[in-house]
């Protein structure tokens, strides 16, 4: 019997071994992906259709372009400053009022309930409440809106809260350019809030017309419950809570209060700054607060230093922005950027002080911008 001759294709039934067929290999490249990708780039909103969006008050729109002016890529950036020109020419229409105190004092109880009088006198307000950072994680908790559940749900409010993110006086860096989006989206009553904590309120004092300083009574030395800088920047003061039994102390602090004020160097607005009681919690005072607010802005008006204020604040932010774009230029600089972590090393091992670190890291700097 002769021998059968192997062949390829019969051998394959001799081996042993039975290799199964395998998972079929996937494209490297995720064609679904890119699709998606270029449709979300095709309905990529122009700065026209912000403008457009913002100038009809379209509340989505203006928290979008306010979200561009947040964030810190270089191509929002771009977008978000020419958003911001194209608004310039419809905004300066509002009112803006800084509301300011210690913690515990009822703020946002107070924007609420002085917000909801607001709109009721047919007024739109914006809110921009200024949540403190934290130090260690850099997150915010931003809960003004829980703690303002009228007014954040009504149609003539709008409410952002932002990050302090470590800014002067509690004050996001770019409320200034959100104020500017906010009244030309129609809203007439700007409130910014801060956070105070302690710290210079100068940031806000700054960009306001009317810097409102809300007080409490019964919590210590009345005199020596806030720095007397605050209270010389300060165009009213509130105390609030001023309702059960804690009216009279309220009553008696405002007297305090208003004596204090009066050996203050009287103020450049030639306005002398008024001191009044309020309940956040039981609506009682805040048609005199609004009313108080009102007689300033009068005044003010009528003594032409409203839009000499205006004036200087717009010379304060050319100086702020300046300085901010030199720091950032500074900080992105490639030699910099690459010399920074070696130096840090030789200020922890004490082959450095902090102010040669500095210079050298200066010299780097400016000596790459002169080549």
């Amino acid at each position: 019997m002769s021998e059968k001759k192997q062949t390829p294709e019969n051998k394959k039934f001799d081996s042993a071994l039975k290799v199964n067929k395998g998972v079929e290999r996937l494209p490297v490249i995720n064609e679904k992906a890119i699709r998606a990708m270029q449709a979300r780039k095709s309905n990529e909103l122009s700065v026209d259709d912000y403008v457009k969006g913002i100038a009809q008050g379209n509340r989505t729109m203006l928290s979008r372009a306010i979200t561009l002016v947040e964030s810190s890529l270089p191509a929002h950036y771009e977008k978000a400053q020419q958003i911001i020109e194209k608004c310039i020419p419809l905004s300066s229409r509002s009112l803006r009022i800084g509301i300011t105190g210690v913690p515990g004092v009822g703020k946002s109880t107070f924007i609420e309930a002085f917000g909801m009088h607001l709109i009721e006198k047919g007024h739109k307000i914006a809110v921009l409440a200024v949540d403190p950072s934290s130090e260690i994680s850099k997150g915010s908790i931003l809960g003004d809106k829980t703690r303002m559940e009228l007014l954040s749900t009504h149609e003539h409010a709008f409410i952002r809260p932002s990050p302090s993110a470590g800014s002067l006086g509690g004050v996001a860096r770019k409320t200034r350019e959100i104020i500017i989006l906010c009244e030309a989206a129609g809203y007439d009553r700007i409130l910014v809030e801060t956070v105070g904590v302690g710290q210079s309120e100068t940031a806000v004092h700054s960009m306001v017309d009317f810097f409102l300083l809300l007080m409490l009574a019964g919590a210590g030395d009345e005199l020596q419950g806030i720095k007397r800088g605050i209270m010389e920047m300060c165009d009213g003061m509130v105390i609030n809570k001023a309702d059960g039994d804690n009216l009279i102390k309220a009553q008696n602090a405002r007297v305090q209060y208003q004596n204090a004020l009066h050996l203050f160097p009287p103020p450049a607005s030639g306005w002398p700054p008024a001191v009044e009681i309020c309940s956040s919690l039981k609506k009682t005072g805040i048609d005199t607060v609004n009313d108080m607010i009102n007689a300033f802005f009068a005044h003010v008006n009528q003594s032409g230093f409203f839009l000499k204020k205006r004036k200087s604040q717009q010379k304060h932010q050319m100086y702020e922005s300046i300085q901010q774009y030199l720091s950032d230029h500074f900080y992105l600089h490639p030699g910099v950027v690459d010399k920074t972590p070696a130096t840090l090393r030789l200020i922890e091992e004490n082959k450095l002080t902090p102010y040669q670190a500095a210079q050298i890291l200066l010299d780097t700097y400016f000596n790459d911008i002169k080549r």
